[in-house]
């Protein structure tokens, strides 16, 4: 009876982080360059369960396993590209193919697929609320002006005089994306890779859209719902079933 309350306890609150995951990636849908999140979980213990006699129990058989508990395993990210959209605005950036744009933030170099980039202060492109963007020399990009052209390899000129050359934009790839860590920013870390640079084609005037598919979440947080009401019944019939079996044990 108590394994029923841990097998019940542990695939409540699995079910309930996953429900935090769908959650946050419908709430990402029209985030530009967000990748989506699945949420998987294992078992904590697996335990070898053997068949004994009733005196003797010197040659136990084995019989299959148990497990006790679920606990999480991994976040897995998917880093399938979204749907690449025009916007007209002259600071959006988009790359089709593999890459990730270089942001210069607060906690060193961490990269991201949103180009949805603006002019700091001192004229800088940057990502708001995280830092600037880096060129594919790593060094930040000035701008004097918001009236630019650029082409598909992310050279950016001015608009009004084609010799003004003010930089490129840096488009850098990684050995296994899998092994990229997302921050707490919301941006990746390299976690140890090297970035190298990457021959992706870089899209002007346009971002690139969440790659969530709202249709497979909404199942997704259905089946997860479903999954922790019933969780719930059956762990109140179990609360029930010892209450009543321990009061009737006082009176014996």
């Amino acid at each position: 009876m108590t394994r029923g309350f841990y097998d019940l306890t542990s695939g409540m609150l699995s079910q309930t982080r996953r429900l935090d995951v769908v959650g946050n990636n419908m709430t990402n849908l029209t985030t530009a360059g967000y990748k989506r999140e699945t949420y998987t979980d294992t078992t904590f213990q697996e335990v070898l369960l053997s068949r004994t006699g009733n005196l003797d129990k010197s040659n136990p058989a084995p019989i299959g396993q148990a497990s006790y508990m679920l606990v999480p395993s991994e976040l897995y990210i998917h880093h399938d590209q979204g749907i690449v959209e025009e916007t007209g605005l002259t600071l959006d950036f988009a790359i089709n193919g593999d890459g990730y744009f270089a942001i210069d933030t607060a906690n060193g170099v961490e990269y991201t697929r949103n180009g949805n980039f603006s002019l700091d202060n001192e004229g800088y492109l940057y990502l708001p609320n995280h830092g600037r963007v880096l060129g594919t020399d790593q060094q930040p990009i000035h701008l004097d002006t918001d009236y630019i052209e650029a082409d598909d390899t992310g050279r950016i000129y001015n608009a009004g005089d084609k010799t003004a050359y003010y930089g490129q934009i840096g488009v850098f790839t990684f050995a296994d994306p899998q092994q990229l860590v997302k921050n707490e920013s919301g941006l990746f870390g390299a976690n140890g890779q090297q970035a190298a640079a990457s021959n992706a084609q870089v899209v002007w005037k346009s971002l690139e859209n969440s790659n969530v598919d709202m249709i497979q979440e909404m199942s997704r947080m259905m089946t997860a719902q479903r999954a922790l009401q019933g969780a719930a019944t059956v762990l109140q019939l179990y609360d029930g079933v010892l209450t009543k079996a321990t009061s009737d044990v006082g009176r014996l």
